[in-house]
């Protein structure tokens, strides 16, 4: 009984949020692209007072930074350190 009740919370839920998902993901990814921007700001000439507490992130956004400038508007890498391209 149990499992049945889940199952049915579990398709309600789905039901409900299948017509955002498009919404949701499109949110996400532009708080990531913020998150992006703050990390970056020192390197792109904004400047950033977190720099010292975002440095250890960067081994981890370097793979998504490519994504990241193409989605911002820039065809080549703006960072001389970062190559991608």
């Amino acid at each position: 009984m149990f499992d049945k009740l889940k199952m049915l919370i579990d398709w309600y839920d789905e039901m409900l949020s299948l017509p955002h998902r498009s919404e949701v993901a499109r949110e996400l990814r532009d708080e990531e692209d913020l998150f992006l921007l703050l990390l970056y700001s020192e390197m792109v000439g904004i400047p950033n007072p977190v720099y010292y507490y975002t440095l250890e992130l960067y081994p981890y956004m370097i793979e998504k930074f490519h994504d990241w400038h193409l989605r911002m508007g820039m065809e080549k890498s703006p960072l001389e350190g970062i190559r991608c391209c």
